[in-house]
């Protein structure tokens, strides 16, 4: 057999089954190749920089090393680029950004850091530690984005793939703790994107895609990476993908491979071995299926971070039946709106960011055994539906015409009830067989009567809903009656027609996996770099561990890391 049969049969069976891997039909993992094989290989194509992934992280990197006189290549899985950035709002959170500098709003890298860490590891966090609790490679990592995410954003836009404009309004999700010295300021977005920041996605995609077929950057879509082939020595020498049409496309990288191929949020199995509680789906990329994770598991990488998620509530309904339309909800809209759980009790504060709401869900009652709040219903009435529908952000209460699937109807609580008993029926297997208690409606009528003395006084003294600078930014399309107190809460009427939607656990994308270094090198298990090869975005592991930091807190980190591995790809760091 010659050695270029050998290396097609090692190709077949070469491969890893990492958790999960029963969704895909076809192997991943890496092949190792014998100094003679390695020279007798035929690449069907032979780039510089071949970046496998052409979403948020994949074009700003193809981008950036273009920009640097590299002949570079995008491989993306889908029919289309954009990814999970397609579908994002596309706010960016960029650290001591230009027009920060240029208005005058001091942001010092001290402060910065010291609110990272804060929220990043809470019960590591000391401010009189050199650095603040944190790991040598979560301060490295979080002074990286500092240091990077304005010089990407500039020369993004000095390009012209992403003009950006400032929102200086926009606050941290945390502008109230004493370490965010700089509680706004902070976001930057797409410079031609609607007023309610919503679309950003669609014209940062629109726009680096043109900038890339522009520049020349070679973009295959249809290419699904499954395999990185490296030489005796270990060093990554390119990467083998499957076209849709079921050809193999081989491509060689003089320089570098770098994976932006997102996470695993698509992988049900991968799921429920790595995250925390039970999250059910997502609005990531359909294509989001952990395939960096199998990949880099047959080169010795360390994982990192598996358990967490950039977590969002999600429409239960949407999320079972694989819902295109699926997104977040970003914004809990409604004023006289309340979430209960299966004992018809608020359990949380509305309001909250949609990553810290996700906590209540996977709360545990030790005593009975069970997660009380796996699936909370939000319960609205019709002056919410008629004041407070929209379209954007994953609002739960929709405007007439738009895709209510997961909207339940009731003229009267007890009406409204029956309805979600016989939906939760329908959805008995995905919940553990969760029904509402006894006592749900009795109970529900004390809530609604509690909650509603609360907004009539403005004050929630059970979840403090409202009180917070994002509370306000997160309340929706809200205009402030003449009798309400708090902009957040208004009473619920005393008769129907009521609403509700079952919603659970979701994420937008997670953010573990191979553990790289600041410039994006991905560590093998003794934490050395993998010659030649880089991970940037979702799917490699975020130094930002449970945090969520901000609005845009997953792309301006990403897009700091896009340019620092383009650096290092190019020379700039080995």
């Amino acid at each position: 057999m010659s050695e270029t049969n050998k290396l097609a049969a090692a190709s077949r069976r070469n491969f890893i089954k990492a958790a999960g891997a029963g969704t895909a039909a076809a192997a991943f993992g890496a092949v190792s190749l014998s100094a003679r094989a390695a020279s007798e290989i035929t690449f069907d194509a032979e780039y510089d920089v071949v970046v496998c992934g052409g979403g948020g992280g994949g074009l700003p990197c193809a981008l950036f090393s273009r920009w640097l006189g590299n002949r570079v290549a995008i491989l993306e899985k889908a029919g289309s680029v954009g990814g999970t950035a397609a579908k994002a709002a596309f706010w960016y959170w960029v650290p001591n950004n230009e027009p920060m500098r240029r208005a005058g709003i001091a942001d010092p890298k001290p402060d910065y850091m010291r609110y990272v860490a804060r929220l990043s590891r809470p019960e590591q966090y000391d401010a009189t530690l050199p650095k603040l609790g944190l790991s040598d490679w979560e301060y490295e990592m979080c002074e990286a984005i500092y240091d990077s995410a304005s010089p990407a954003a500039e020369l993004l836009a000095s390009k012209g793939a992403l003009p950006y404009r400032h929102e200086a309004a926009v606050p941290d999700y945390w502008a109230e703790l004493p370490e965010d010295k700089a509680p706004r300021g902070r976001v930057l977005f797409p410079k031609d994107g609607l007023p309610s920041m919503s679309d950003g996605g669609r014209v940062a995609i629109r726009t680096m895609s043109a900038a890339a077929r522009r520049d020349g950057i070679d973009i295959k879509t249809g290419y699904r990476v499954q395999k990185v082939l490296v030489d005796e020595t270990g060093a990554v020498l390119g990467v083998e993908s499957l076209t849709e049409e079921g050809t193999v496309f081989r491509a060689r990288a003089k320089k570098a491979v770098i994976f932006a191929t997102g996470g695993f949020t698509h992988d049900p199995e991968l799921r429920k071995n790595f995250l925390h509680g039970a999250v059910y789906g997502g609005c990531a990329a359909p294509t989001n299926e952990g395939d960096f994770v199998r990949i880099s598991s047959a080169l010795d990488v360390q994982l990192r971070n598996m358990n967490y998620s950039w977590m969002a509530p999600i429409s239960l309904d949407k999320a079972i039946a694989k819902d295109g339309s699926l997104s977040g909800i970003f914004t809990p809209t409604g004023d006289s709106m309340i979430y209960v759980n299966k004992y018809g009790k608020r359990v949380v504060n509305e309001k909250l960011a949609y990553n810290e709401v996700c906590a209540t869900f996977s709360q545990w009652d030790g005593a009975k055994g069970e997660y009380p709040n796996l699936a909370l219903i939000s319960i609205w009435d019709q002056q919410a539906q008629d004041h407070c529908a929209s379209d954007d952000y994953g609002s739960l209460i929709v405007p007439k015409g738009a895709n209510d699937r997961h909207v339940l109807r009731g003229n009267t609580l007890a009406e409204l009830a029956g309805a979600i008993r016989e939906r939760l029926a329908t959805h008995k297997s995905a919940l553990g067989g969760l029904d509402l208690s006894d006592d749900f409606l009795r109970n529900l009528d004390a809530t609604i009567k509690r909650f509603n003395g609360f907004a009539k006084a403005g004050i929630d003294q059970d979840h403090r809903r409202g009180e917070r600078i994002v509370e306000k930014l997160f309340n929706g399309p809200v205009s402030k009656k003449a009798d309400q107190k708090n902009e957040t809460m208004y009473p619920l009427a005393a008769k129907g027609p009521y609403y509700a939607a079952l919603i659970v656990a979701g994420n937008l994308d997670t953010k573990g996996g191979p553990k790289t270094n600041s410039h994006g090198q991905v560590l093998d298990t003794r934490g050395q770099p993998i010659k030649g090869l880089y991970g940037v975005g979702n799917c490699v592991a975020s130094a930002s561990a449970r945090a969520y930091w901000a609005g845009g807190g997953t792309l301006g980190p990403i897009i700091a890391f896009a340019y620092r591995a383009a650096q290092s790809a190019n020379g700039g760091q080995q």
